[in-house]
């Protein structure tokens, strides 16, 4: 009896065990499920969706449907999208070291793989300080002049009545700024010669990734690699007069890891050809849509004049430069510049792969897969920034709540150019409005991707210069 007693007991526990490991294997399987969301079809996934959409449309959509939290198949990728600012701080701060920076190959091979942002640990560190101190306030503060003379000769160009396409003059003249930050003064047969190449390499860089003999992107390798050679020669030409300089190249020339080894010219010419990169395209994007701002906003481009009018006037109208302490006393229009890197919200989102299986809000990103926090859907959400489809500078009166706007990213991968950027921008507005009217042509709505967001037909305008 008492030794039935126990077989029973004995099959009560068993059975009490396997209850308990199928129970808790069900709550693990519970906390490691995919994201909701669709993958679309086998391999292409859901880009066409992504692609013949106004990825705004796209976003939200999925963010109406499943939440904060998605996934889908973009780019060859199984993806999992976030669309809060926990999870963009989970993902660039606090557990920053579980999602590592990626992009496609095709484009590593552009730029080049030594470019400091496909990177992680040491050397991702030693070369952020290094780009950072290029681009500290210290050092920006002496190219306030420089920056200035590149505006006004840029927007001398314009005047005429002839029509521009506001976004490649901006892009040039994102360029010209970009390479006074890396390289100071260039000699002209230098800067034509990287202006040539560049521009190759710019038109190849979101072109279908062919090798075949003829094809933007083969025309893109080939000139990539002139690049490299135009920066050994530059390199070769500053060593031999050992000038060296603040600027980008003159830091990555002196610089010496913690075994007092230096950087390779190829490792220079990625990182240089990388911030090129950062640089342009974002800058002159954001200086495009301050000018359509402004002009479809009257109201706030009179605010705007008022304000600059009074820093022209107290320059001798205009025959004194711009100082550096006057570009950080301009609310109002650097207000205007935090509003159109909200709208605009040029970059939409970025790129981070997993390096581990990582569980989120019950949810598992597995190992392998793109993560990518959408900055644009913060941007524009209607609990962080009411009416959020208006243009209103006012609204930056308040600081808004952290990671709700993150226009330069956030984290050690954050753009360590947004300094320069905003000084480029402020100085702009200043220039633009105290001298200058414009008048768009053509449609006044409109939004192209290529691949950053500008608008319709890069903006056709008309520039007149004002009465002195």
């Amino acid at each position: 009896m008492c030794g039935g007693s126990i077989c029973v007991l004995a099959a009560v526990f068993a059975l009490s065990l396997v209850f308990i490991f199928l129970r808790d294997g069900k709550k693990s399987q519970r906390k490691s499920k995919l994201p909701p969301g669709s993958m679309g079809w086998p391999y292409i996934g859901e880009t066409l969706q992504l692609y013949s959409l106004d990825p705004n449309v796209f976003f939200a959509t999925k963010q109406k449907r499943y939440g904060e939290i998605f996934k889908t198949h973009i780019l060859g990728c199984p993806c999992v999208m976030l669309a809060g600012p926990e999870a963009a701080k989970f993902v660039l701060v606090s557990q920053a070291h579980l999602f590592k920076p990626t992009y496609p190959k095709s484009k590593e091979r552009l730029i080049g793989p030594s470019a400091l942002f496909f990177h992680q640990g040491k050397y991702h560190t030693q070369l952020r300080k290094l780009v950072q101190a290029s681009l500290s306030p210290e050092v920006i503060r002496n190219m306030v002049a420089d920056v200035e003379a590149v505006m006004i000769s840029t927007l001398d160009s314009w005047v005429g009545g002839h029509v521009i396409n506001t976004f490649h003059e901006m892009k040039k003249l994102s360029f010209e700024v970009g390479i006074l930050a890396i390289f100071g003064h260039l000699e002209n047969h230098y800067r034509e010669k990287l202006k040539n190449n560049y521009h190759m390499v710019d038109r190849g860089y979101n072109s279908f990734p062919s090798i075949i003999p003829g094809t933007p992107y083969r025309r893109a390798l080939l000139a990539r690699r002139d690049l490299s050679k135009i920066i050994s020669g530059i390199i070769a030409d500053r060593k031999e007069k050992g000038i060296f300089g603040k600027n980008l190249l003159g830091h990555l020339l002196d610089s010496k890891d913690e075994n007092g080894e230096t950087l390779t010219d190829e490792q220079i010419a990625d990182n240089i050809i990388g911030v090129l990169f950062a640089a342009q395209d974002t800058t002159a994007s954001v200086m495009t849509w301050i000018l359509k701002y402004l002009h479809d906003n009257p109201k706030i481009l009179e605010g705007v004049k008022a304000e600059q009018n009074t820093i022209h006037r107290s320059n001798d109208e205009g025959f004194q430069p711009l100082s550096w302490s006057q570009t950080r006393r301009m609310p109002i229009s650097h207000r205007v510049v935090l509003e159109a890197l909200r709208m605009a919200s040029i970059i939409s989102f970025t790129f981070r792969e997993a390096v581990a299986d990582v569980e989120y809000k019950g949810y598992l990103i597995p190992k392998g897969w793109k993560v990518m926090p959408l900055f644009r859907n913060m941007h524009h959400n209607p609990e962080f920034f009411s009416d959020p489809e208006k243009f209103d500078p006012s609204r930056f009166e308040v600081t808004p709540k952290p990671y709700t706007f993150m226009p330069f990213g956030s984290g050690a991968h954050a753009c360590p150019g947004n300094e320069l950027a905003k000084l480029e921008l402020l100085t702009l507005i200043h220039h633009v409005v105290t001298k200058f009217r414009w008048e768009v042509i053509g449609s006044k709505n409109g939004v192209q991707y290529s691949p950053f967001p500008v608008p319709l037909h890069g903006l056709p305008a008309r520039f007149w210069k004002l009465p002195s």
